[in-house]
């Protein structure tokens, strides 16, 4: 069931209509469970198991963990059963091709059968949060939640279930508590959060996807430039696409009367790659960082320790994005960046001198580049498109003039809003004005689609 879609919204007027008044029952939390669960089983009524499953045996093991001083014993049984369900359903296949290839070059006359499972909407996402509950407990970070039914809900609520943002235990748990409150603010600001979102992955994400999918489709029939304008056009379908989907998750979460944590704030307005990392993908960004990254050592064992730690997390965060080795490339050039850059960025020539433009101009720049990778259908093609960048000729790309003043206006409106005349841009007539302008072109120039996000497929 896609936010963006009939079937959603009948959905959440249903779900919320009868919300509304069990807000003063004991029941409201188990509506909200239901509720969720019939979201997800949308998809595939199979999926469910996977995640009763994942969050029984999570609860369970805290449960457990808070009665033994084995403690380490049962982190190590949730850990692995989480990476054991991920791997064996989002990375099977490519492990057995992958080995599979290998016993041939080695002239073995054997091949292991891949498991052909179909990847379970959102597992990437759930697995993270349910897990960062156990470690959180672990480390004496958060208490031990005793509601099963609370708990369930905090991983499977559907307005953040199958995307994220990847929440944390100490910042939802709370708010699952106590009977939500919900103010005028909550529709308001919920409506608005929504539209915004849809905005983007209709009108924006869904358009720049007509000429991307066009060009990386077939990319030794374009030049140089076309693949350049295809690859820029990308790096903005994929924010529309995600932070459309983080918004409008926020939104009816914040209807519902719950605030999620900020995924998305301005990534291409970055004046660094340490910078882009904090504006991109927050909550998994910080999942790493406080989950991968800080156990490995982080910072505090020399510089190589440092860079090495730094390096294995975002090679590992580029394979977390997809069973491929051109997500794994995609890590490992972003891991490349941070190694050659994280001390420039601290000198002050760079902080004082360098134009804050021209640091924002390279940075946008190389995650673009990065984004064949991210983008392209195999390594091959990725090779392919880099070298046909840098020998082919500048022709006519036929690129939409419509896209290239929609893409200038949303990175204007960015720039004007980190400026001196933010406090302008948040006025209510001018806040009231641009969600007027969105549902207008939302009505006047779209058309209903069901094309899923982007970040779906993670």
């Amino acid at each position: 069931m896609l936010f963006h879609t009939w079937h959603f919204l009948i959905f959440f007027l249903i779900v919320y209509l009868i919300y509304l008044p069990l807000r003063k029952t004991k029941f409201w939390l188990h509506w909200l469970l239901v509720a969720s669960y019939f979201f997800y089983g949308w998809w595939n009524p199979l999926y469910l198991l996977l995640i009763v499953y994942s969050t029984a045996l999570d609860y369970f093991v805290v449960l457990w963990m808070e009665r033994s001083p084995k403690k380490k014993f049962w982190l190590t049984i949730s850990i692995t059963n989480n990476l054991l369900l991920l791997g064996f359903f989002k990375y099977g296949d490519f492990v057995t091709t992958n080995l599979n290839i290998l016993l041939f070059r080695l002239g073995v006359p054997f091949t292991i059968p891949a498991p052909g499972v179909l990847l379970p909407v959102g597992i990437s996402f759930y697995t993270f949060q349910s897990m960062s509950y156990t470690i959180d407990f672990y480390r004496g970070n958060i208490k031990r939640e005793p509601s099963f039914i609370r708990f369930a809900t905090f991983v499977s609520l559907f307005s953040q279930l199958v995307a994220g943002p990847i929440e944390r235990a100490r910042n939802l748990l709370p708010q699952l508590t106590g009977r939500p409150k919900i103010f005028k603010e909550n529709i308001t600001d919920g409506l608005s959060l929504f539209f915004v979102g849809l905005f983007k992955k209709v009108a924006l994400a869904d358009y720049l996807a007509l000429y991307v999918d066009k060009v990386y489709a077939a990319p030794a029939l374009f030049d140089g430039l076309s693949l350049i304008l295809a690859t820029f056009a990308f790096g903005w379908q994929i924010y529309f696409d995600f932070s459309g989907y983080t918004d409008m998750a926020r939104g009816t979460a914040r209807m519902l009367g719950f605030n999620l944590m900020l995924n998305f704030n301005n990534p291409y307005l970055a004046d660094s790659l340490g910078d882009f990392w904090k504006r991109w993908h927050i909550s998994l960004s910080t999942w790493f960082k406080d989950y991968v990254y800080i156990p490995l050592g982080g910072n505090r064992r020399g510089k190589f320790n440092t860079y090495k730690n730094m390096f294995l997390t975002m090679v590992i965060s580029g394979l977390w994005h997809g069973a491929a080795w051109t997500f794994v490339i995609w890590g490992f050039l972003h891991a490349v960046g941070r190694f050659l850059t994280r001390e420039l960025e601290r000198t002050e020539f760079y902080v004082e001198r360098v134009p804050k433009l021209v640091k924002q101009l390279f940075t946008f720049t190389f995650v673009t580049f990065t984004w064949i990778f991210f983008r392209a259908e195999s390594l091959g093609d990725a090779t392919l498109i880099i070298k046909r960048v840098f020998t082919t000729g500048l022709k006519d790309p036929n690129l939409p003039l419509l896209m290239l003043v929609l893409i200038f206006s949303i990175w204007l409106y960015q720039f004007l809003y980190e400026s001196r005349v933010k406090s302008f841009l948040k006025l209510v007539p001018v806040r009231v004005g641009v969600i007027l302008f969105i549902l207008l072109y939302l009505i006047m120039f779209t058309t209903s689609g069901d094309e899923a996000f982007i970040y779906f497929q993670f």
